[in-house]
């Protein structure tokens, strides 16, 4: 009997590997969803529209972005962890979602960052850029520093919500810095973004993508950037690391994931679909116009990127002291 039950057991594992091996060959025969975690004309909502428009071409198959707006991220992210593991349901996962969320939310956040996702692959590399409002008169991050520690909390800065990467990223340079700016938040880097160029706030962080048209207007003065180097699209602007502050890092990312348990197969197809994709002349172009750095791996590399997101975020938190938990 227990012989007889083994080899029943033994014959629906084999029978459910090939049933999967299958659906992986057929992969994919109907549309697959792309979720952005926020809402849609920020720096991930474009990657994200692209890697649809060019890796649905190779895979022969549309990709439909969907947005999926609301905490930092991490409504967006909650549903892609909670969906099918079939390859239909991917998420754009960012620094913010994968690193800064899990620090600051604590248990509240109701996703894993590594045990809920199988990470498909990274797409880009983004500087962020802190930029005042032209009625700051500070001409450079050396003076505007002098003027806010003259003045604790005259000087506001817009982040698109409490816990953000954006709201993150200012209070673990206020603490660096030793300056105290007053933090107002908002429902959305949109929000924010207008609020800064209107003057209704004095100072902001965000992705260079989204940024730039503004600076490039004169609506926005950059200040710093940040990232391993200068950005070309602003080769005048310092990094935070020669302004002395190295301890801030490098820019963010936005990648490729799938809900944790999607066959390896499904995964590699998707890793190979929009690798293809980032080579595209086309793709290359737009991404570059952005500021925006290509860089593809593999899922193991990326699962690797994640994890380095993860301790960083922990320890600016720790630092920083926040915390929504």
């Amino acid at each position: 009997m227990n012989t007889r039950h083994f080899l029943k057991t033994v014959a629906a594992a084999a029978a459910l590997a090939f049933v999967g091996a299958a659906g992986a060959q057929s992969f994919p025969d109907r549309p697959i969803k792309l979720v952005v975690p926020f809402a849609p004309g920020g720096s991930t909502d474009l990657a994200a529209r692209l890697v649809a428009e060019f890796a649905g071409r190779e895979l022969g198959q549309s990709i439909v972005v969907e947005n999926k707006a609301g905490a930092g991220g991490s409504l967006g992210m909650e549903f892609v962890a909670k969906s099918r593991p079939d390859g239909y349901t991917l998420g754009m996962a960012t620094v913010s979602t994968h690193g800064s969320n899990p620090a600051v939310y604590g248990p509240k956040l109701k996703y894993h960052p590594i045990k809920d996702f199988a990470p498909v692959t990274n797409v880009a590399t983004t500087p962020s850029v802190f930029a005042v409002n032209p009625k700051v008169t500070a001409a450079d991050m050396k003076a505007f520093i002098a003027q806010a520690k003259a003045q604790p909390r005259k000087f506001s800065f817009a982040s698109p919500g409490t816990g953000s990467l954006g709201h993150a990223n200012i209070e673990h340079f206020m603490h660096l810095a030793g300056m105290e700016l007053l933090h107002i938040p908002y429902k959305g880097a949109g929000q924010a973004m207008n609020d800064a160029v209107a003057g209704q706030v004095d100072a902001i962080t965000d992705n260079l993508p989204s940024a730039l048209p503004h600076i490039k207007a004169g609506k926005l003065r950059p200040l710093a950037v940040l990232a391993d180097k200068r950005s070309p699209s602003l080769p005048d602007v310092p990094t935070y690391g020669e302004l002395g502050f190295p301890q801030m890092g490098n820019g963010g990312w936005f990648g490729v994931v799938a809900p944790a348990g999607t066959l390896p197969e499904i995964v590699a197809k998707l890793n190979s679909a929009i690798h293809k994709a980032m080579k595209n002349p086309e793709f290359v172009r737009k991404m570059d116009e952005s500021g925006a750095t290509l860089i593809p791996g593999t899922p193991a590399d990326f699962g690797k990127q994640i994890q380095q997101a993860m301790d960083r975020y922990q320890r600016v938190a720790e630092v920083a002291r926040i915390s929504l938990d």
